[in-house]
């Protein structure tokens, strides 16, 4: 027998979110979470520091989800105002001291140096009414707060989470521990390919006829990325786990076939990941050459755990001088074909390969923009990937801004070189 779909909402408190002075990473990872335990995310929302919103909002998302998950609004200052609504709502006026969570704000004081004042006693504070979760990274505990069928109609859970990422991160598992124990949560199924070279458009319409047969319950997801490239996401909601995995896995297979080279990995990955995992692979090593894309190459490549086994370093030869000085790239070369150029790029590849010993390298040069210099073209980037068996180039062109354009510049190098690979280490 199918179970009965949980649903959540994640609520955002602070008028920091609302003002747009920090980005809200917490409702990802908390929607990530709650989807691969069966719980389906209906809405995120993001309210402001007062009370009356707090009160309003929150009802609201408890009459129509079983679980609702808050962060934010629960620091040691005055105007920190969520603890006292959260106590309103479910009608509690006392408080009580959870004495593990005290004992948790003063290891990290005193680790710090720090006197233990009143407003750190505080934060271990919680309505009596609440359970408690430790949260064992922060001085400010996971409230819980458990509501019965006669108040909404249903079973429900609150939980009010700190606002710090990190801290937020480390008590999911818990979080979601909890959530299991208290509710019979469904099954989602997911299968990921990741591709890149098409937009999001393009590729709807290579695969419409596909998509259009897809069996009642699947969903297919479009997630573009900048710097991964868009990402496919199979999705079955409800049913049973086994016969889930075995239906999507023939249904992927098929959209593996209509989707051909444009795919580079047949799971939820990245560029940088997948030229790692081949290059780990063969023992093979890598270094890269950057002018335009600033080190942005690099920063991805030492993103990914491990990296140091397979990367040995860059140049981020910004300056013609530094071309010539460090790379080797001939000043003649540079006057005749400008240092946005394939000739440039390959020597600059061939020159950071020679002098960092690696077995391949990559390199872009070009012009992000906004304006234009010695006749460059804003938004054109040449790529060079050299290997002892030779070195390619390919050029590259996007209309935005600079930011977007070193990010996608970066991408494009990256499966430029992912491509190169994987035909010589076949």
């Amino acid at each position: 027998m199918e179970k009965t779909q949980i649903t959540a909402s994640v609520c955002t408190i602070g008028d920091e979110i609302l003002i747009g002075q920090i980005v809200d990473t917490n409702s990802s990872a908390i929607a990530t979470a709650l989807n691969e335990i069966g719980v389906k995310v209906r809405r995120m929302i993001s309210i402001a520091d007062d009370r009356e919103q707090i009160l309003t909002s929150l009802e609201n998302e408890l009459k129509d989800n079983e679980i609702v998950i808050v962060t934010g609004g629960l620091g040691p200052t005055d105007d920190d105002i969520t603890k006292p609504a959260l106590a309103e709502l479910c009608g509690c006026s006392t408080y009580r001291t959870d004495v593990r969570q005290l004992d948790v704000v003063k290891s990290i004081l005193h680790s710090r140096g720090l006197d233990l004042l009143d407003v750190n006693i505080a934060q271990a504070k919680v309505p009596e009414a609440c359970e408690v979760i430790v949260n064992r990274k922060g001085t400010a505990p996971i409230m819980v707060f458990p509501f019965g069928k006669e108040r909404y109609g249903h079973q429900a859970r609150l939980y009010s989470m700190p606002g710090v990422p990190f801290e937020t991160l480390a008590a999911l598992p818990e979080v979601m521990e909890d959530i299991k124990a208290h509710f019979e949560c469904g099954t989602i199924t997911h299968r990921t390919v990741m591709t890149f070279g098409m937009a999001e458009s393009a590729l709807s319409k290579r695969i419409a006829v596909w998509e259009h047969s897809l069996p009642d319950g699947v969903h297919l997801a479009y997630l573009p990325n900048t710097l991964t490239g868009v990402r496919l996401r199979l999705s079955k909601f409800g049913g049973e786990q086994g016969e889930n995995e075995a239906l999507l896995e023939g249904l992927f297979a098929e959209l593996k076939s209509e989707l051909g080279e444009l795919v580079y990995a047949d799971s939820d990955s990245n560029l940088q990941t997948e030229i790692g995992r081949l290059l780990s692979a063969h023992q093979l090593k890598l270094s890269a050459a950057e002018s335009c894309t600033g080190g942005m190459i690099s920063h991805l490549i030492t993103s990914v755990p491990g990296s140091s086994a397979y990367y040995l370093g860059s140049v981020t030869s910004y300056a013609s001088e530094i071309k010539e000085k460090l790379l080797g790239v001939p000043k003649e070369l540079i006057e005749k074909y400008t240092v946005v150029s394939p000739e440039c790029a390959a020597a600059m590849a061939e020159g950071v390969r020679r002098l960092t010993g690696s077995d391949y390298s990559i390199a872009t040069t070009g012009n992000a923009g906004p304006t234009a210099s010695e006749g460059q073209q804003v938004g054109l980037v040449w790529v060079a990937a050299s290997s002892s068996k030779g070195t390619q180039t390919k050029s590259f062109y996007y209309r935005n801004d600079r930011k977007r354009n070193i990010e996608r510049f970066s991408a494009a190098a990256l499966h430029f070189l992912l491509t190169k690979i994987k035909s010589e280490v076949k």
